[in-house]
Parts: structure tokens; C-alpha cells; sequence
């Protein structure tokens, strides 16, 4: 088996919505059994950007919102979105500052990821942020934020006990808690 060619065979594609963030393509296909289908896919036209804020007492600042798709509450690291062509690290500084009105001095990528390779091309890489400098948040006017302080070990709990569910948060705790068990945080 050869796996780098694409076993799915498109015949066609239809664009069935679009707007500034993303479009939602259904695709005719013939799977790799042979089948006839259809498979939909949704292009993100950003790069999704998640900060992990640790300062100088190991403490890590988490957003807190309500989600309209999930219907629900949700504490999450700071995070938004690159626009196609735009740095993935100055993406990073805006939505600290916006989220959180945090200037971070010290700044590593420390994990890139598929957010759902299912359904969707958007790919995600998380940033380190330190060495704090605390100015004014400046929200979006979609944004009704609360923001919070806590001990890393307080969110690494609350991720291994289902309070923090949000993708990026969990990979970039989960990723920082590594980091931390092979000494290189």
C-alpha cells in the first residue's frame, strides 16, 4: 500500500457555502472500497493560533466564554486566528493582547497540529508565551470575556478531569505537562 497516494477518486465538487473564515465543499467521491459517495469538507482561510501564558510563578491564563456551537461555557488558553499569509507568531501577540491585554517577552512554538482531519483542513500550532508584561485587554466586539489565573497544576487537573475540553487548550496543557516531565520547562 502506497501511503502517500490518495485512495479517494473525486468526481466532482460543489461549493455549498462560503464566507470570510471558511467554506464547505461536498465532493462526489468513490471511496477506496470502490463506493459511491459523497464527502464533505470544510477549508478554513486561517490558521488557528492558541498561546499557553505561563508567568514567572508557573501560573497559566485561561479565557473563559460561552461557545454558540456547543451551547455551553468553556475556559480555554488564549487563541484565534492567522489569516492565510499572516505570521503565525504576530497572530499569536494580537490575540494575547486582545484576549488577555498580556505582552509576552519570551515566545516558543511548542506544538502543531489537525484540529479535525476528518472533516476539515485547519491546522493549529500553540505558542509558550513568558516573561509577562500585563497592559489592557482589547477584546473583539464578538468577545464577552472573562479572564483567569491559575496554578499549571490546577489546569493540568482540570484537563485530565473533563472541565477543560476545548482542543487546543488540552493539547497545549497536555504538550506544556510533557515539556515539564522531560525537564525542558
Amino acid at each position: 500500500m502506497n501511503m502517500t497516494e490518495n485512495p479517494w477518486q473525486i468526481l466532482s465538487g460543489q461549493a455549498i457555502y462560503d464566507n470570510k473564515w471558511i467554506s464547505l465543499t461536498e465532493h462526489q467521491v468513490i471511496n477506496p472500497a470502490g463506493g459511491r459517495g459523497i464527502y464533505g469538507v470544510v477549508h478554513f482561510k486561517h490558521v488557528a493560533v492558541g498561546v499557553v501564558v505561563v508567568d514567572e510563578a508557573r501560573n497559566i491564563y485561561l479565557v473563559g466564554q460561552y461557545r454558540f456551537p456547543l451551547e455551553q461555557y468553556s475556559w480555554e488558553i488564549p487563541a484565534g486566528g492567522a489569516p492565510l499569509g499572516e505570521d503565525t507568531l504576530d497572530a499569536g501577540k494580537r490575540e494575547l493582547l486582545e484576549e488577555t491585554g498580556l505582552v509576552a517577552q519570551r515566545w516558543e512554538p511548542i506544538l502543531q497540529m489537525h484540529l479535525s482531519n476528518s472533516i476539515s483542513d485547519e491546522v493549529a500550532i500553540i505558542y509558550l508565551a513568558r516573561e509577562l508584561e500585563q497592559h489592557s485587554p482589547q477584546p473583539e466586539d464578538t468577545e464577552q470575556l472573562v479572564i483567569k489565573k491559575v496554578p499549571f497544576e490546577e489546569a493540568y487537573r482540570q484537563v485530565q478531569a473533563g472541565m477543560i475540553t476545548d482542543s487546543m487548550s488540552v493539547a497545549g496543557i497536555l504538550q506544556l505537562r510533557l515539556m515539564q516531565l522531560e525537564g525542558r520547562w
